[in-house]
């Protein structure tokens, strides 16, 4: 939820670079959405949102959030939710 960041947070996520969108195939040619860009202080927090909203599960590790599934029209309707400016975000 917005109410719960604090001005600080939402300052950071503005002067974020880049955020790249994209699906691949992992083991037994399942897709999974992979989203690049976060950043390494609110990566966490962003994939424990994402699951959530997106009710899959995921992991996020060496600065890249990996969810299970084909989530990329839905992942910039929840990262400009959660207060990513939504001209940072590429889906490719």
């Amino acid at each position: 939820m917005l109410t719960d960041l604090c001005v600080c947070e939402i300052l950071d996520k503005q002067g974020a670079s880049k955020i790249r969108i994209y699906t691949t195939k992992k083991k037994f040619k399942k897709l999974v959405t992979i989203v690049e860009g976060v950043d390494k202080a609110q990566l966490e927090q962003t994939a424990k949102e994402l699951k959530h909203k997106l009710a899959c599960g995921g992991s996020s590790k060496e600065g890249v959030i990996i969810l299970q599934g084909d989530h990329k029209r839905r992942v910039v309707e929840v990262l400009k939710q959660l207060g990513y400016p939504g001209e940072t975000i590429e889906v490719s």
